[in-house]
């Protein structure tokens, strides 16, 4: 297999922004087969723009599908489930946009059809991806005695990123396809936390949807954690803050809050060990081009030093897709497979439940 035949489920703003312009580029390994958007008029104009033959323009999964590509990257409105299950089913290689799914249900789906098929099954966390994140993971690894973590995720409105970017959408999705992925949605949230208060369920699409990328960055450096010691949600549930334990007593506090009114993201990662500390600041997913550096300090003697690198720019939404042809066409293990999903998932699940043990209704 020299090249990819891969198709695109969902045409949104990170596909215009990341995905489809690297597919592009990356032309000595992919092929774009075909592409799906439940809006016609969208699938039809990005189609124009990346030369997509007009019967390679669909509006359903099951009809990409049938044009046979190799594999598919689902990187549309969730819950995208079904559509990885009919597709690994179908005997193609699977790459799907974070979440991969809502409920550890969902997850052992997805899980059970990649294993049945022995396709690839690859999760877009492009973080665990970028050379920085790559660079201060070797540095966490070395460290012999880490005692305490912190990671923060100030989130502004996504609509102050997508601003600096020319997006095209249109207004002709039909009213039943809206209703279906609504019912969907409702149904798998419920599967995964049950009926519970509206401030716990709306945090709950941040966890899924973006404190995800920490959690899943928390797992590639130390696993999941042996527990979750707490969990508080505030102000109306747009925040949330947990305390998590992993072993030899470390602990790990880790908050998101949505502070939309400044345009001004911050996520950060910070491993603070006895003689040894490494952080690392994330830029949005939605940039182009913006490393992630690095800051390492440590003691030489008596002597306190302190390194800020910038390791190199190369995005990390390329690279992932890169690491995808890799475990493809050579058979590597996907870096973030469904098995490190599942856990994510998990996570996110127990985080609310603890929340609920502390405040009872």
């Amino acid at each position: 297999m020299d090249r990819i035949r891969i198709g695109v489920v969902g045409c949104g703003a990170i596909a215009q922004i990341q995905h489809l312009p690297h597919i592009a580029e990356l032309r000595d390994r992919y092929e774009l087969a075909g592409l799906c958007d439940a809006s016609a008029k969208l699938v039809d104009f990005i189609g124009e723009m990346y030369d997509v033959p007009d019967r390679n323009r669909v509006t359903r999964y099951e009809d990409l599908l049938a044009l046979d590509p190799d594999a598919v990257l689902l990187c549309f409105a969730d819950p995208k489930t079904d559509a990885a299950v009919t597709a690994l089913d179908a005997g193609k290689h699977v790459f799907i946009e974070k979440p991969m799914c809502y409920s550890v249900r969902e997850a052992d789906r997805i899980i059970g059809a990649a294993e049945a098929s022995g396709k690839t099954l690859m999760v877009g966390y492009m973080k665990q991806h970028d050379p920085g994140y790559r660079f201060a993971r070797d540095e966490v690894l070395a460290m012999p005695d880490i005692r305490f973590i912190q990671a923060n995720h100030l989130h502004c409105g996504n609509d102050r990123h997508l601003s600096e970017y020319t997006l095209y959408a249109f207004d002709d999705i039909p009213g039943e396809v809206i209703e279906r992925t609504a019912a969907l949605r409702e149904r798998a949230v419920r599967d995964a936390i049950g009926d519970v208060p509206e401030s716990a369920r709306r945090i709950f699409f941040s966890l899924s949807g973006s404190m995800i990328h920490d959690i899943s960055s928390l797992r590639g450096l130390f696993g999941p954690p042996d527990r979750v010691v707490s969990a508080e949600i505030w102000r109306g549930g747009t925040s949330v803050t947990t305390v998590l334990a992993y072993e030899n007593d470390a602990r790990c506090v880790a908050t998101w809050t949505s502070l939309p009114e400044l345009h001004d993201f911050r996520e950060t990662l910070e491993v603070f060990g006895a003689g040894r500390r490494v952080g690392i600041r994330f830029p949005t997913g939605f940039d182009r081009g913006l490393p992630s550096p690095v800051t390492v300090m440590g003691m030489d003697g008596e002597q306190p030093w302190k390194k800020e690198l910038v390791v190199n720019k190369q995005n990390a939404f390329k690279l992932e897709l890169v690491h995808f042809y890799d475990c493809v066409v050579n058979g590597k293990p996907p870096i973030t497979d469904g098995y490190g999903a599942r856990q994510d998932h998990a996570l996110c699940r127990d985080i609310i439940q603890a929340y609920l043990r502390g405040n009872p209704s």
